[in-house]
């Protein structure tokens, strides 16, 4: 290699050297990704949130990796405890609504920041969800309390926001808590609420704007306004929902749901660890398996059938029909001891009483046998009828 082309080699390397540095090197992109997990430290995680309810709670502070309808069904006392599912949107199945239903109906309260949730819970808390989509941008957005003596903590959404807002409510039953306003505050719609439910003081607390429990907002001057949303909520034990959300991790491996189950999951580690030792003690050298030396087969009836296929393909009706007949007769002599040389009428009765056949039918086949045998040509219909007369003549023998 001449000195020209190492120059380029070096140099083309020390380049692809310089790319690695600077990948690695680089600041990592900031993660947007809606999640509202408590263990997520990204801007739209929960993390701050999480662990300041646990620092300065009075209360225990549980969290729940399970549906509602499997959480609240282990629940010892279901009274007295506050449920706080916080996620972009709310998805539960009815199954899960009603134990959710029931949880509040006991005495319990139910806290829902989304942006929308849909469903029998929806239709049962008489609410619907709508957005303010004026512009192109999402316009800042100033959420305020209906309480006067709660205003020095309203506070002003300038973005990484959704302007979402409850458009319906039942006005009967439901306290109007907080308003979301526009930045020039011309337009004011209803975002928080309390619909009190059941006979024993439970509510549900609905707020439509879940960004605002984030890290992003929690970091940036919105912890007032978020402590003042939770402040309606009466001083007991809170759950937080770690199952429905936008971040939740899964998973992804095929075993999941072995993984997932304790006992399943114990059970395959002790499999694994059964078939480790299985392999270590069955390495050994072991005998050369004996092989098995099979019987010659006796290929005496696949040959016959090769044969009759062979005649039949080739339309020789009148050679396998003669066959038939004189293999039939050779049966007749060597089972019944019978001349078959004059197929008359005392033959036949005697046919008939030797193989238990009446006289009218063994006659039918003995004269279809004669008439064939005076014919030197036959077609397949004749053979066929010929092979039923004969099975038919034999299976009573």
């Amino acid at each position: 290699m001449d000195r020209r082309s190492k120059i380029a080699l070096y140099t083309i390397g020390i380049i692809i050297v310089l790319l690695m540095v600077a990948e690695i090197t680089k600041p990592k992109a900031i993660n947007w990704r809606d999640s509202y997990s408590a263990s997520d430290k990204i801007p739209l995680g929960c993390y701050v949130l999480y662990n300041e309810l646990k620092a300065k709670n009075d209360y225990t502070v549980e969290l729940s990796k399970q549906t509602v309808y499997e959480k609240l069904k282990s629940l010892k006392d279901s009274a007295n405890t506050n449920l706080l599912l916080i996620n972009n949107y709310i998805s539960i199945d009815e199954e899960g609504t009603m134990a959710l239903l029931k949880f509040v109906e006991h005495g319990s309260n139910v806290l829902i920041s989304s942006n929308y949730f849909y469903g029998k819970l929806a239709d049962t808390l008489n609410i619907a969800f709508a957005q303010n989509q004026d512009g192109f941008f999402k316009s800042p957005s100033y959420s305020t309390f209906t309480n006067p003596s709660l205003r020095t903590n309203d506070a002003l959404f300038e973005d990484v926001i959704e302007n979402f807002y409850i458009a319906s409510i039942d006005t009967l039953n439901t306290v109007v808590l907080g308003h979301v306003l526009t930045d020039d505050k011309t337009k004011k719609e209803v975002n928080y609420i309390k619909v009190p439910f059941g006979n024993n003081n439970g509510a549900f607390y609905v707020h439509s704007n879940p960004f605002a429990f984030t890290n992003y907002h929690m970091l940036n001057g919105k912890e007032n306004y978020v402590a003042t949303v939770l402040s309606f909520l009466p001083k007991n034990q809170i759950i937080w929902d770690n199952y429905y959300k936008s971040g939740r991790r899964v998973i992804k491996s095929p075993l999941r749901f072995i993984l997932s189950n304790e006992a399943l999951k114990w059970g395959f580690y002790l499999s694994l660890l059964a078939l480790a030792l299985f392999i270590v003690f069955r390495s050994k050298r072991t005998q050369r398996i004996i092989p098995v030396m099979h019987p010659l087969k006796n290929t005496t009836l696949d040959f016959t059938k090769t044969i009759g296929n062979l005649y039949f393909q080739h339309g020789n009706y009148t050679n396998i029909i003669n066959k038939k007949i004189t293999y039939f007769l050779e049966q007749v002599r060597s089972s019944y001891y019978l001349d078959t040389s004059l197929l008359n009428e005392r033959f036949i009765e005697k046919l008939a009483i030797k193989s238990a056949n009446s006289v009218k039918y063994t006659r039918a086949l003995i004269d279809f046998i004669t008439f064939l045998k005076s014919k030197s040509q036959h077609s397949e219909k004749e053979l066929i009828a010929l092979n039923k007369k004969i099975e038919e003549f034999t299976k009573t023998t």
